[in-house]
């Protein structure tokens, strides 16, 4: 396979969209994990999966984007043409309309309480979409949306050299079990997937490959990796998280810093007393 990058995408351009091939291409400077982005004139961005585990994406932005777009308050990704695999690369990939805005890993929001509160009503109105026959959390998701207990023994291990009170933290999340209706969640609302405007405002969500139909409670890790603990109640108060739907949160919060060593994120969890 060619490497991922703008000589790759330019031939795929240039061979199945003709009517963009003159259109210059340009590496985004963020690039996530499960998949390279690239800017392609002024007005789209061509996406490809890094790798075969993050190829089921591909189908489910196609298919789901457009329909949650127009229920949605903030702009998100939306694709414009579905690209094949080729010779050169051997995934599906896509076309979608370029979103302006700054990454909020790039720049923190000026009003992080203001950001608290755009964010949570994204989240509500996203919660509100119509999820009959939605993609229900699983294997598409990396299990976000479903019970976090999926990564038991996987969390369970990093905390035997994790101070005690972290587990007490993962064992209240797995007693929170979730009784509601599935809904629509994001799955992977992080500084790098947020973008602000001008004005330091949240101005667009994007990367929507974890996204699926389950429990929402996965979307509130952001409480514990981005905001203050004052942003973080108003956070809460906006999104209207119950005490157990709050508990989970913040275990996928843990699950996610314990077997990345985030020790900053750790000590956020460890002064936050128990819901």
């Amino acid at each position: 396979m060619h490497p991922i990058d703008e000589t790759l995408v330019r031939m795929l351009v240039a061979a199945q969209f003709p009517q963009w091939a003159d259109l210059p291409v340009v590496a985004v400077p963020r690039q996530g994990v499960d998949n390279r982005t690239f800017r392609l004139g002024e007005s789209l961005s061509v996406r490809l999966p890094s790798a075969a585990g993050y190829v089921p994406a591909v189908e489910k932005e196609l298919r789901w984007l457009p329909r949650l777009a127009p229920a949605l308050p903030l702009p998100i990704p939306v694709p414009v043409a579905a690209g094949a695999p080729s010779e050169h690369y051997p995934w599906p990939w896509s076309v979608r309309r370029w979103i302006d805005g700054t990454p909020v890993g790039d720049a923190p929001p000026p009003d992080p309480h203001a950001f608290a509160r755009d964010l949570a009503g994204f989240l509500l109105a996203l919660g509100r979409v119509d999820a009959s026959g939605g993609p229900v959390a699983g294997a598409h998701s990396f299990h976000r949306g479903a019970d976090p207990a999926f990564y038991d023994d996987e969390t369970r291990r990093h905390l035997t050299r994790l101070p005690a009170a972290l587990t007490a933290i993962w064992d209240a999340a797995l007693a929170a079990t979730w009784h509601g209706s599935p809904v629509w969640f994001h799955g992977d609302v992080a500084a790098g997937n947020l973008l602000l405007d001008a004005d330091g405002r949240l101005a667009a969500v994007i990367d929507f490959g974890t996204c699926g139909v389950g429990d929402p409670a996965c979307d509130l890790v952001i409480a514990w990796t981005l905001l203050d603990p004052d942003a973080r109640a108003t956070f809460r108060t906006a999104t209207g998280a119950d005490d157990a739907m709050w508990a989970r949160g913040r275990g996928w919060a843990l699950w996610k810093a314990a077997i990345t060593d985030d020790a900053r994120v750790l000590d956020v969890l460890l002064a936050e007393p128990s819901p």
